[in-house]
């Protein structure tokens, strides 16, 4: 069973949130106080995060169907029959995979699918296979680097340029009582080399869907831009955010992320 927290009124409307790679429960902590007042909110612990358990398989293989076996024993368990999805990131990229889940198997389960920054997978074998080999290198500076020191370079990347220097050393803070043999249980099995492409999804699902993107974040707006011109995905594009929209401007990301779950409670 994965670690989870939950704030509101169990009465409410469900929302289950998911966190980006790195981080944990807590990292919807600037938004909840809001979200609790309308939604009961559970932010689960992704395996290898937080307090929950290592990811449990071949650590070489693709690991979100495990991934996605374990959120959902988590919510049978806390007997949640019917919720609203947020996914950041990482978190927004398995939120995918549980979406394509439940289409075949549960669909009435998930009532909207909300997606952070996330991307829905790359196009071809050959793309997978150098993202893949990529990560693989970033997988062996977590085994062989401290921690601080892999987060250090972790947080240059091009994904996180809108970052300055005082906000990555506070990222970087946070993020230095990770366990990086449990986050290499996960690392690879979720990898964007590993994963389907599911751009072609929204035209599965029957659910209301939405999209948040920081206008400083070139990538993920390309990104969104294309998947809202040839699948009609809504987008929300939000100034002055730059990858991480909720951290950045909690206060504009939540107005809109109310804003559609309310239409849709």
């Amino acid at each position: 069973m994965l670690a989870y927290r939950c704030d509101g009124d169990s009465q409410q409307p469900v929302l289950v949130l998911l966190h980006g790679l790195l981080g944990d429960k807590d990292d919807w902590q600037a938004i909840l106080p809001r979200l609790s007042r309308h939604f009961f909110c559970i932010a689960l612990d992704l395996p290898g995060h937080g307090d929950s358990p290592a990811l449990d398989g071949d650590p070489h293989s693709s690991g979100f169907r495990r991934v996605v076996t374990q959120i959902l024993s988590t919510l049978d368990k806390l007997k949640i029959s019917h919720f609203h999805l947020l996914g950041y990131s990482l978190g927004g990229r398995i939120a995918l995979h549980l979406a394509k889940h439940l289409i075949q198997q549960a669909p009435e389960r998930l009532l909207s699918l909300h997606l952070e920054s996330c991307h829905p997978g790359l196009r071809d074998d050959e793309e997978r296979a150098l993202r893949l080999k990529q990560d693989s290198t970033w997988q062996q500076k977590l085994l062989s680097l401290p921690i601080t020191d892999f987060l250090a370079l972790w947080y240059q990347q091009g994904v996180f340029a809108s970052l300055d220097d005082q906000q990555r050393q506070k990222l970087i803070q946070a993020r230095a009582h990770n366990r990086p043999e449990a986050l290499s249980s996960i690392y690879l099995p979720t990898s964007l080399g590993q994963q389907t492409d599911l751009a072609l999804l929204p035209s599965e699902l029957a659910i209301p869907w939405h999209y948040y993107v920081g206008l400083q974040d070139d990538k993920f707006l390309a990104l969104a831009s294309t998947w809202e011109a040839k699948q009609g995905i809504s987008v929300t594009k939000v100034p002055g955010a730059g990858h991480n929209v909720h951290l950045a401007q909690p206060e504009a990301f939540c107005d809109a992320l109310i804003a559609h779950l309310r239409t849709q409670a």
